[in-house]
This record gives C-alpha cells, sequence and structure tokens, in this order.
C-alpha cells in the first residue's frame, strides 16, 4: 500500500507495493477455534481497548469497523517514537512503528478474545513475518499491542493455542509488544476502505476480507461500521 500525492484529502496519484509475477493475492481466511482464555472485565465495563497491526491498516480498520459492539477503530502507528509516526517515514521500515488500528470496544457485547479470534481468521496471515501481501518491511509486522499484562497473557496462550493444534500448518509470526504508545494515522487514512471501495488495492486485497468476516463470523458482522468521521462515510 503506497500514496505517492494528495490534494484537499484526496487521492491523486498512487501506486501499489507490485512485486514481479505471479502477483500476490489477498491473504487466506479461516475461522480458527477461539481462545482459551479470555480478558475478565467488570460487568459494568462499558469501554475497552485493544491494538493490533496486521498489514495495511485500511483492510484492518474497515474489518473491525464491521464488528459489533466495537464502537471506534482508528488507523494509526505503534512502536515508535512520535516524531516519526508520519507516513512518509514510517513506510522507510526504520522507524519502529507498524500500522496499527487502535479499537475501542463495548466488552458487554465483544470480548477482546473474541476480537483476537478475529484478527487472526480474517484480519491478516498471521502466519507472515514482516510482510502482508504485497507489503513488505516491519511496518507490516503481526503484533499485539497489549494495553496491559492480561491482554499480553491471553494473547501469548492464545498463539501458543493455535501454534500447538497446528492451525496453520506453520508457527505464527505474531509477537506481543507492551504499552506502546499509539499515534493517529493522518485524516486521508481513516475510513479509506469504505470512502474508497473502488480503489485497486483495496479491491484485491481488502474487500475479500470483509467478505470473509461476513461469512465465517456472521453473528459479530454488521452492515454498517463505526467510522471515525461519519459525514464523510462512502
Amino acid at each position: 500500500m503506497r500514496l505517492l500525492a494528495l490534494a484537499a484529502g484526496t487521492l491523486v496519484a498512487a501506486a501499489l507495493a507490485w512485486h514481479a509475477a505471479p502477483s500476490f493475492a489477498a491473504e487466506p481466511a479461516r475461522r480458527v477455534p477461539p481462545p482459551r482464555f479470555d480478558v475478565m472485565t467488570p460487568p459494568t465495563a462499558k469501554y475497552e481497548t485493544a491494538v493490533f497491526a496486521g498489514g495495511c491498516f485500511w483492510g484492518v480498520q474497515g474489518i473491525f469497523q464491521r464488528v459489533k459492539g466495537v464502537n471506534n477503530a482508528v488507523s494509526g502507528y505503534a512502536g515508535g517514537e512520535a516524531k516519526t509516526a508520519r507516513y512518509d517515514q514510517v513506510g522507510s521500515g526504520r522507524t519502529g512503528h507498524a500500522e496499527t488500528v487502535r479499537i475501542n470496544y463495548d466488552p458487554q457485547q465483544v470480548s477482546y478474545g473474541k476480537l483476537l479470534q478475529i484478527f487472526f481468521s480474517v484480519a491478516h496471515d498471521p502466519t507472515e513475518l514482516n510482510r502482508q501481501g504485497p507489503d513488505t518491511g516491519p511496518q507490516y509486522r503481526s503484533t499485539v499491542f497489549a494495553e496491559n499484562i492480561e491482554q499480553a497473557r491471553v494473547a501469548r496462550d492464545y498463539i501458543a493455542q493455535l501454534n500447538q493444534a497446528k492451525v496453520f500448518g506453520k508457527p505464527l509470526a505474531t509477537t506481543i509488544e507492551m504499552s506502546k504508545p499509539f499515534y493517529a494515522a493522518e485524516a486521508y487514512h481513516q475510513d479509506f476502505l469504505t470512502r474508497n471501495p473502488r480503489y485497486g488495492y483495496v479491491v484485491i486485497y481488502d474487500m475479500p476480507k470483509l467478505e470473509n468476516l461476513k461469512k465465517l463470523f456472521p453473528e459479530s458482522y454488521r452492515a454498517t461500521p463505526a467510522l471515525v468521521n461519519p459525514a464523510k462515510g462512502g
């Protein structure tokens, strides 16, 4: 996923990170088993946060915006310093940042474990090391940015569970990073999938993820996304 120029918030020119033939297809999807353990939340809690990195944030954001119980999903950067949390710098792969999505959700409607299950099932391919589809580099790594020790414990056990069951046929490349600050991405990245459903990259790599969410998790899918900027939704 590469942007070359922007004017007044509108994409003027773009190029995709294509590799030589054969071309890359959308990541495969499968409904993996739910985690054995989940984060415990008080019965009165109405607000929790999960932070995931799984390749280009357009698709990851678009997936979680369609999950019931998610109040907000913001594209951004995590893993590096505030001064380098800019798209033109993160793309170098040398900032420590990953393209990331911060998810605010109602734990009475959807659990942290359920979000992890969706993350590993349809949001990306967790076996890919520092890449997703045509995008390569550590900024596209698979990472759970745990907000606290309990989230880290649940995520770590879930990765071990999936590896032990050999669900993917090879080990997961997903890492866990603790308490890294999140920085929201530029406005033109927010709600990108919804606002640009016919954009080439989105058509090839991201729309299939939405279809997989709807097919594999019908109980969690909602037709109306929770947009960052509802007034600008497509």
